[in-house]
């Protein structure tokens, strides 16, 4: 394929063509799986067409098979059965198409599905995404409900009357889809993610009648895992009947048994909550009725007591006593006065008896110096003729020394 082309010497259509189909036919055979979507056995025709589809992704592929291939698997397959293929690569140079020849077809039997869904079970499990701390809890009362189901379903009608009959203004947002077939995944996954982009979605539902684990094998599918996994909103399952299990009820934050189920899940019933409220209110009133009777109890022995009825009677029992006791301090006060006075007037006596004036009132007389020193000793009189200064009661006078 490595050829010298440009705008000047481009290759013709089919040679372009014929290259690559010697290209694609050095390729070996493989195995390959899928569903079949479309199939097509004309009478007398040697040859069956048939288009396998991937049904995680949006990808199929044309396969061709002689008729005595396909008639082995005739009876057990049919438009929408999962098989096996092994088949090789061809190149249709007229129409530049590419297809797949089968040699072989086997039909996926159930023991094969169970072995591969428990084997991704246990690959997403070991990611944590079926982890009970990941699931989010469920609004007590959902104003807006999403719900993914098949276009007219049971499923849908069990939902919308169950849940409205329990809470009449709960609202619905709803988003038909395959629940079965090649296109189921898709649908469902784009409902969800849809559902899940609106702010006022409360809770999304993914309801499902039963059915074979064929036709639930969409809600086992590893993108829709991944899908719910990653969604903000709580999801509920409710696929099939209660012995059903697809990996959806793993990942999902609810799972409920049935359609019915989940609408009794998902919303309270008005008439119970309307009964619990009731009981409720009743039992708030018998306890603030309790506290009453037990206070009014509590005062009406408060008032019972002797210091309530008569508060006057301590007041008038301790009147007495404190008239003792003020007279007893008036007494004891009086007494401590009176010898204190009497204490007083004895020290009083006892200065004045003593006190240098008392003495000159006597005849005493104190001589004094020039220089104020006390003539205490005749020596102390000093020299013939100095003046020396008397000082008796009355006063004072001047007087001479003598010889």
């Amino acid at each position: 394929m490595a050829l010298q082309t440009s705008a000047e010497a481009p290759l013709p259509v089919g040679d372009v063509s014929r290259l690559i189909g010697g290209w694609i036919d050095r390729l070996g055979a493989v195995w390959v799986e899928g569903q079949i979507t479309q199939l097509s056995r004309r009478p007398g025709a040697g040859v069956v067409f048939l288009t396998l589809r991937d049904p995680s992704q949006d990808i199929s592929v044309s396969v061709t098979c002689f008729r005595q291939v396909f008639d082995r698997i005739a009876d057990v397959v049919t438009e929408g059965a999962r098989v096996v293929v092994l088949a090789k690569p061809e190149w249709y140079a007229p129409r530049g198409q590419l297809s797949l020849r089968a040699t072989e077809i086997r039909p996926v039997g159930i023991g094969e599905l169970l072995v591969r869904l428990e084997q991704l079970k246990k690959s997403l499990a070991s990611e944590g995404l079926f982890a009970l701390d990941r699931k989010k809890p469920l609004p007590f009362l959902p104003q807006l409900i999403g719900l993914v189901c098949g276009r007219a379903s049971a499923a849908e009608r069990d939902v919308l009357e169950n849940a409205r009959r329990r809470w009449p203004a709960v609202r619905f947002e709803v988003r038909n889809a395959a629940v079965q077939g090649v296109h189921a995944v898709n649908q469902v996954v784009q409902a969800v993610k849809e559902l899940d982009d609106l702010p006022d979605v409360d809770v999304i539902v993914v309801a499902r009648g039963g059915g074979s684990v064929e036709d639930l094998l969409p809600f086992s599918d590893e993108q829709l895992i991944r899908t719910v996994a990653a969604c903000r909103t709580p999801v509920v399952s409710a696929i099939g009947h209660e012995p059903d299990s697809p990996l959806l009820d793993l990942v999902a934050d609810l799972r409920a048994s049935t359609p019915t189920d989940a609408a009794k899940k998902v919303v309270p019933d008005v008439g119970e909550e309307l009964d619990r409220v009731g009981q409720l209110r009743d039992r708030a009133l018998r306890t603030v009725r309790g506290l009453l009777d037990r206070e009014e109890r509590g005062l009406a022995h408060a008032l019972g007591r002797p210091s309530m009825e008569h508060p006057q009677r301590m007041v008038d029992e301790r009147a007495s006593e404190t008239d003792a006791l003020i007279g007893r301090s008036r007494r004891v006060l009086g007494h401590l006065l009176d010898r204190a006075d009497s204490e007083l007037a004895h020290t009083r006596a006892r200065v004045v008896a003593l006190s240098p004036a008392a003495t000159l009132e006597r005849g005493y007389a104190v001589l004094q110096r020039a220089d104020g020193h006390v003539v205490r000793n005749p020596g102390d009189a000093g020299a013939p003729g100095e003046v020396l200064r008397a000082r008796v009661s009355g006063g004072e006078f001047a007087v001479r020394v003598g010889e």
